[in-house]
Order: C-alpha cells, then sequence, then structure tokens
C-alpha cells in the first residue's frame, strides 16, 4: 500500500471534500475575473488617455533632398579628385574640365577688349578734328561774311553817285559783281560750316557705336572667364558622394549628370499615414522612431509638416473618381518628420531605410472641441 512521508497510507490521507473542492475552485474563478476586469478597466484608460492619440505607421522612409551634379561645358575630364560614398565639404572640387580652349577663348575676348576701346580712342581724336574744322569753317564764315557786308556798302554808296554821274557805271558794275561773288562765298562757307557739324555729329555717332562695342567686347570677356571658372564642378553643399558616373579622360556634355551629393546632416522622414490618422497632427508634436537597421535603438524627432495632399493627388496620373465604378480606398498623406540623431547615428541613416514611427498626437486633443465650436458659429 503507498504510504506518505509520515509513513501513513494514502488512503488514510484526509481527503477534501467535493463540497470544498468547488468553493476553492470558485474562489479563483472569482479572482481571476477581478484581475481580469482589473487589467480591461487600465487598459481601456490607457486607450483613451494615451493609445486613442498615437498615430503609428511603418510606411516610413529616411529621406534626403540629393543633389544631381551636372557639367555646364562640354570637354574632357582632366581630374576626378573624390571617389564614391566619400564625404566632401561645400566648395570641393568635385571634377576639372580640360580649360585649354576656354582659356584661349578668354584671350580672345580680352584681345577683342582691346580692339574696341582703340576704336574708341580714335573716335575721340575724330571727333577732336572734326571740331576743330567746324572752328575753321565759322571763322571762314565770318570773314567772308564782312566781306560781304563790305561790298554791299560799297554798292549802296557808289550807286547814287552812278546815277549823278560822278562816277563811271563800270565800277559799279565791278562793285556789284564782288559782292555777288562774296554772297556765293558766304553760302559756300554756310555749307562747309553745316558739314563740318555734321562730320562731329557722325563722329559722335561712332563713339557711341565704339562704346556699345566695348560693353560687348567685355560681356563676352565675362562670359569666356566665367566659362574658364566652370571647367572646376564643386560641391554647391556638403554631404557624401554618390552614384558617380564620371572617369578621367571622359568627354561630357553639357547637362550631363555626372554624380550625385546626398547631404548626410539636411536627412528627413518621410512617413504616409492613413487619412484617419492625421486628424490630429500638427506640426511640432514628437515622434518616436524604430529603424529597422537598430532594432534595439529607438530615435526621436518632431512633425515638421503635413503635405496638402494625399500621395495620389500628386501622382503624375491622379485618379478620376467621376468615371467608372468607384471604389473607396483610404488615402495615405505624407508627413514630413525631423529627426534628432548625431554624427554617429547619421552613419548608419542612410535614404530609403525603412522606418516605423509613432507620433504623440495628445497635443491636439482639444481641436476636435475646437472645429465643433467653429462649425457651430458658422452654422449660426
Amino acid at each position: 500500500m503507498a504510504t506518505n512521508s509520515e509513513n501513513v497510507p494514502l488512503s488514510d490521507a484526509p481527503q477534501e471534500t467535493g463540497p470544498g473542492r468547488k468553493k476553492t475552485a470558485g474562489r479563483i474563478a472569482l479572482g481571476v475575473l477581478a484581475l481580469g476586469a482589473a487589467y480591461g478597466a487600465w487598459t481601456f484608460y490607457g486607450y483613451q488617455t494615451t493609445g486613442r492619440f498615437m498615430q503609428e505607421t511603418n510606411d516610413a522612409y529616411v529621406k534626403a533632398d540629393g543633389v544631381a551634379v551636372s557639367s555646364k561645358l562640354a570637354g574632357y575630364v582632366r581630374a576626378v579628385p573624390i571617389t564614391d560614398n566619400q564625404t566632401v565639404n561645400a566648395g570641393s572640387l568635385l571634377v576639372q574640365i580640360d580649360p585649354t580652349d576656354f582659356s584661349t577663348r578668354l584671350a580672345q575676348a580680352s584681345a577683342q577688349v582691346d580692339v574696341a576701346r582703340a576704336t574708341e580712342a580714335a573716335t575721340v581724336a575724330a571727333i577732336s578734328e572734326a571740331q576743330s574744322s567746324v572752328g575753321q569753317a565759322r571763322a571762314a564764315l565770318q570773314a567772308s561774311q564782312r566781306e560781304l557786308a563790305y561790298l554791299s556798302g560799297e554798292v549802296s554808296r557808289y550807286r547814287p553817285l552812278v546815277a549823278s554821274g560822278a562816277e563811271p557805271r563800270q565800277t559799279l558794275d565791278q562793285l556789284i559783281a564782288n559782292r555777288d561773288k562774296a554772297a556765293a562765298d558766304v553760302n559756300a562757307k554756310q555749307a562747309m560750316l553745316a558739314a563740318a557739324n555734321d562730320r562731329v555729329n557722325s563722329t559722335k555717332a561712332q563713339a557711341g557705336q565704339s562704346t556699345a562695342q566695348i560693353k560687348a567686347a567685355q560681356a563676352q570677356r565675362a562670359a569666356a572667364d566665367n566659362d574658364l571658372g566652370t571647367t572646376r564642378i564643386i560641391a554647391p553643399l556638403a554631404g557624401r558622394i554618390g552614384n558617380s558616373t564620371v572617369r578621367v579622360g571622359q568627354f561630357v556634355q553639357p547637362g550631363q549628370r555626372l554624380m550625385t551629393i546626398v547631404p548626410t546632416q539636411s536627412l528627413y522622414i518621410e512617413a504616409n499615414f492613413k487619412e484617419t490618422q492625421i486628424g490630429l497632427m500638427r506640426p511640432g508634436q514628437p515622434v518616436t522612431i524604430s529603424v529597422d537597421a537598430l532594432p534595439d535603438v529607438d530615435f526621436h524627432g518632431a512633425v515638421e509638416s503635413i503635405t496638402p495632399g494625399t500621395g495620389a493627388n500628386f501622382s503624375l496620373i491622379p485618379p478620376q473618381n467621376a468615371t467608372g465604378n468607384f471604389t473607396k480606398i483610404v488615402q495615405r498623406v505624407p508627413v514630413r518628420i525631423r529627426i534628432n540623431a548625431g554624427p554617429e547615428s547619421r552613419k548608419v541613416l542612410v535614404p530609403g531605410l525603412s522606418l516605423k514611427v509613432e507620433v504623440d498626437t495628445r497635443s491636439a486633443r482639444d481641436a476636435v472641441k475646437a472645429i465643433r465650436k467653429e462649425q457651430e458659429q458658422v452654422a449660426k
């Protein structure tokens, strides 16, 4: 016969009766129900105060506004002093295009400027010469006018003398001939003075043309100098080099994409939330971020902005729900999130990584009441 530790037969040990066993089971069941009710109440309270304000999505990715570096000029690549994935600063030399042809163009443009300036100097000298000719023509005209005035006076003085017979008619005729000759000379000198003035105006116009030629030559020289400077392709911003396709000796064309600079210091997150999640979402709200590449690390950030439209609204071919059969689909709204990460974290956070983000919208919990009140006022 089996015995217990006290050598008492098991059949002789005190056994719990049926009613007592049921009473114990009932107490355990009540305890479990009470514990479940307490947990449910605690869970419901947590959802009402916190949980329903936490909006979560795993449709989120690291983004960076990369800049495609292209060539403005056509030419052979002389040097590429950078490598793939290298970190560069703003202003760092990325590509050197052979500057020989552009240096020659700059020299030609500088020579054209010198030629235009020499032409302008010659034109200024011609203006001075023309102005001197005007002075000479004016002096000759004044002499001829004095001669005409003298002869006209002599004709007037001799006319009554000839009429009275005191002077011969031949003398008066000679004076009249001399007077007419002097008048013709005055007309000729006036024409010469007008021609000299026209020459001055024409030369001044040539001077204006020379000035314009100088400006045009200077503009060409500035353009040539700018092209020469553009042979040095420099980084427009700091970041890391990615997808470089340029090689030494390659002939590049204007606008050809050579590489991309990713500004790793300006990373952000684009999270696509359902339209049912953004009702209380506002800029500045805190965000908790989980990165698939670092599953044991949580990052923090804040909502920067909410896109003024759904992703479908900005697609290449927006949906036309007014035609055909309609099926309602929950839309997604892109939300831009600023991520707070130091230099060590940014070595891992690269554009394209998948994320899981959770936005705490409790700061806008009173927004619904405000909207209702606003609508009531509008309805009145």
